[in-house]
């Protein structure tokens, strides 16, 4: 591909009728963003939903004039050009299907380590706070990268608790690089560069901060992770959408649970409520579940509990071993090994699940996942 290929990117995605899908849709077929403004007001035909209102705007002189002062402001201000159909957009993000046709950026984003979506209030209370400090400090010798909206609240804090404690953090703007929204952050975005982190955005220069921005650059914030963490929401926060495109995305979701009268909390238990989100009940079992490396200093839990042998009952035990002698076998057989009937079983599994000792699945089977010390 030649240079011309992002100008003529640029000029078909401000076409007022091709967004993020259509844009895909047309240089799948015809092979280029070039090629697609030279064919697709005559060719449009062969392209299932694709109608002439759709293709009506190529050909329009002045989004060309539009895309040379792009490339003009981009080269001038060392803003990089990324392009889904070049595969030059982060590869996770670029698995959804309304993924971002372009990206603008500053600075680098690392693609090896794993990344990890923060998001939350722009008011947070020492509680959020808390769970920060705690997860950066858990986290110190792990490698990963942070994903946030650079807003004031919970953003603010990912990012700077990442710079704290030198993990790479990437900012998602809602608006182009002409604008920094909140101007609060200006100088917190100069250092997220300047520490080799990244500021992001699918905006052209020019494009305010409005309202529905935010919302539609939430997406880009759930798609870019294989995990999104809400730290505190209250009803209907732009978190909530995160975590809404995350589920979409078939990412991980986890939210912080909180006193069902914080404001702050109620929208991360709704998210638990409505099994859209996983709860954080400890420390070691979010950083398990993130696929993080364990930290070499020992790890203190958010919700501790002072036993470190687990007794069971003879109920429990009979069940737990009979389970671990034959992986995955099925609630009837299990009934049928230990002669008891299964509506007496299935309370006792819940009781070993909740201990996080026996996993079940589909079709009523279950594993034993971890040994246990008996006393």
């Amino acid at each position: 591909m030649n240079s011309e290929e992002y100008f003529y990117a640029i000029a078909l995605r401000e076409c007022s009728q091709i967004g993020d899908i259509h844009f895909h849709k047309l240089v799948h077929t015809f092979g280029s963003a070039q090629e697609v403004w030279k064919r697709a007001k005559k060719e449009y035909k062969q392209l299932d939903g694709i109608g002439q209102k759709t293709v009506s705007d190529i050909g329009n002189t002045s989004h060309l004039e539009f895309a040379e002062d792009e490339l003009n402001f981009c080269e001038k201000n060392n803003i990089q050009i990324r392009l889904k159909h070049l595969k030059e957009t982060p590869s996770l993000l670029n698995e959804c299907n309304d993924a971002p046709a372009i990206l603008y950026q500053k600075g680098n984003i690392e693609n090896i380590q794993p990344k990890v979506s923060i998001v939350g209030t722009r008011n947070m209370t020492a509680y959020g706070k808390q769970f920060l400090d705690d997860f950066f400090e858990a986290t110190q010798s792990s490698k990963y990268v942070t994903v946030s909206g650079l807003a004031l609240g919970i953003d603010k804090e990912v990012h700077e608790q990442s710079i704290r404690h030198q993990k790479p953090t990437v900012a998602v703007l809602a608006h182009g690089f002409k604008y920094l929204y909140p101007a609060k952050n200006r100088k917190l975005s100069e250092k997220i560069l300047l520490e080799g982190g990244a500021l992001i955005t699918e905006f052209s220069s020019s494009r305010k901060p409005d309202r529905e921005n935010f919302i539609q650059r939430n997406r880009i914030v759930a798609g870019i992770s294989p995990a999104t963490i809400v730290v505190e929401t209250g009803f209907g926060g732009g978190s909530v959408s995160t975590a809404a495109f995350a589920n979409d995305y078939n990412r991980d979701v986890f939210a912080l649970p909180g006193k069902i009268t914080d404001s702050s909390s109620q929208g991360c238990n709704q998210l638990i409520f409505h099994n859209k989100a996983t709860a954080i009940s400890t420390l070691k079992d979010l950083i398990g579940l993130l696929g993080l490396n364990e930290p070499k200093e020992k790890m203190e839990e958010l919700f501790p509990y002072s036993e470190t042998i687990l007794q069971l009952s003879d109920n429990q035990n009979l069940i737990y071993q009979s389970i671990k002698d034959q992986p995955q076998i099925s609630l009837d057989d299990l009934a049928q090994k230990i002669d008891l009937p299964t509506h007496k079983i299935l309370p006792i599994i819940l009781e070993l699940e909740l201990l996080g000792k026996v996993k079940s699945f589909s079709g009523r089977q279950f594993i034993a996942i971890k040994d246990l010390t008996i006393s």
